[in-house]
């Protein structure tokens, strides 16, 4: 049986229904709790059950978030991301209030808990927090209408039997034009659900297009042995 909690929310989940039952009798001997059922909704992430498996989505969040930056109006993009834009931390004009850019670029962060198509941009606008501009405003408004279009998609955990174990990486070399570090991404599936992805800065510069790639394959495979416990 596995318990999640986070301060008073509460996530009990197990292959065996009279110990949940049970546990759930000795918590509220403890402290009053209520039980809200089967789980659809927690933090913020939606939870979705079908015969095929179960998917997790943040529609919700995406709406209320897209109401916030008056972007819920708007036409959506079908990239995360204009792929000739390269940003720098020295360009544009810096921003009056800068607290807004990092709360949209945490809130977007928050969201790549379910979207895996979000993680190379969210990087990318983190590197900014320290002194904002209005380009960098410019790709993360864009990238909310994106989210405009693609607000009910998220990670789909499936119920096959197959257990087979598959990981993808890549890396964009010198992707930083500040400190010419490369890009690494990658991520892990087991059968057809996804249970890890990331993409980050390479800590040290590699010298060849071939190097960042080493470095992307070594990432991933502590990363993977970290999935099969091997």
């Amino acid at each position: 049986m596995l318990i999640a909690i986070y301060v008073d929310d509460i996530i009990l989940s197990g292959d065996d229904l009279d110990e949940i039952s049970t546990l759930k009798s000795f918590l509220d001997s403890q402290f009053r709790i209520k039980d809200l059922g089967v789980l659809n909704y927690f933090l913020g992430i939606e939870v979705h059950y079908s015969d095929s498996g179960l998917l997790l989505h943040q529609k919700k969040f995406i709406h209320d978030l897209l109401q916030d930056f008056h972007c819920d109006v708007v036409s959506p993009v079908t990239s995360p991301l204009d792929l000739s834009i390269k940003l720098r931390a020295d360009m544009g004009t810096s921003l009056p209030n800068p607290e807004i850019y990092r709360s949209l670029v945490g809130k977007l962060n928050f969201l790549t808990n379910t979207s895996l198509d979000l993680s190379f941009v969210v990087q990318h606008l983190s590197q900014f927090h320290k002194a904002p501009s209005d380009c960098h405003m410019k790709v993360a408004l864009h990238l909310l209408r994106y989210l405009n279009g693609i607000s009910i998609l998220g990670v789909f955990f499936s119920s096959s039997p197959d257990l087979s174990l598959t990981a993808f990486c890549d890396s964009d070399w010198e992707a930083c034009p500040d400190t010419h570090r490369s890009i690494t991404g990658f991520c892990i599936l087991l059968g057809g659900s996804l249970l890890t992805w990331k993409a980050k800065k390479q800590p040290v510069v590699s010298l060849l297009s071939a190097e960042a790639e080493y470095r992307s394959i070594s990432k991933v495979m502590v990363n993977w042995c970290g999935c099969c416990d091997c």
